[in-house]
């Protein structure tokens, strides 16, 4: 199954979405974010069944930022550089972070601008030894968007995030190795089957991995009163799925246990 600008391809219990215009380097156009958007809305509905899912991107790139083409001039017509974020982008994002299962991003060349933060908005980043980021939007007099100044102070610290945004500079694979920006740096024939190998393996263990993942989310908002809350009544649903159940009887028997989601 296929959009103009989005692949859909489904690899066991793993959906894998793949960023598709190569030639222009999966610049995120308006068709694009909104195929990119409905594709995750059924994810959250269970239309398109799985319990993991990869982002990534065709050819030789994860996604260039905002595609800027037939976009006003800058400075005339009165254009509101913010509305795309507002009507377009954000919404994304907000889908991604309440996704219901783990979100693995397989990164090759370029995740700038937007694109940076869709790659960042993964659960596990891997990245191929062409990837880099890059926050390009003080060379154009813009500020950073799709949740950047959030997300990476919380990751890499105020001091690296502060580099990245006011030198808009390239962070190689193996800086954003250092930094801790990704999980993991491969090659890049290895990329998309390592990605798989991950997400495949968070697809067939318990219902509670994708609780996992939102109850850390929400956590990063939290204060520890209420994310010790949180863990509380979260482990309460963790505790009623038959997968729990299945957990438990596996370890007292000394075998694998075998997972179904619920």
């Amino acid at each position: 199954m296929a959009d103009d600008k989005l692949k859909i391809e489904q690899d066991g219990k793993v959906v894998i979405l793949t960023l598709n215009d190569p030639a222009t380097l999966n610049a995120a156009s308006s068709e694009m974010v909104e195929a990119l958007a409905q594709a995750i809305g059924r994810v959250h509905s269970g239309d398109l069944a799985c319990r993991a899912v990869v982002l990534t991107g065709e050819g030789r790139a994860f996604c260039s930022g905002a595609n800027l083409a037939g976009r006003n001039k800058p400075g005339t017509g009165g254009a509101d550089a913010g509305e795309r974020l507002e009507n377009l982008f954000n919404p994304l994002m907000r889908r991604l972070r309440e996704l219901p299962v783990p979100l693995v991003t397989a990164v090759k060349g370029p995740a700038a601008g937007v694109g940076c933060s869709l790659a960042l908005m993964g659960d596990i980043v891997v990245c191929g030894e062409s990837g880099y980021f890059l926050q390009a939007f003080g060379r154009i007099g813009l500020v950073p968007d799709g949740g950047s100044t959030w997300i990476l102070p919380r990751r890499i610290g105020k001091a690296r995030a502060m580099e990245m945004m006011l030198l808009a500079e390239k962070v190689d694979a193996a800086t954003a190795l250092s930094w801790g920006l990704v999980n993991r740096v491969v090659p890049d024939e290895a990329l998309m089957s390592t990605a798989l190998s991950l997400a495949t393996r968070l697809a067939e263990g318990p219902a509670s991995i994708g609780m996992i993942r939102q109850l850390v989310w929400k956590a990063m908002d939290l204060d520890h009163d209420d994310a010790l809350d949180a863990e509380r009544w979260t482990q309460k649903d963790a505790g009623a799925t038959t997968d729990f159940a299945e957990g438990v009887s596996a370890f007292l028997e000394k075998r694998p246990a075998k997972f179904t989601g619920a």
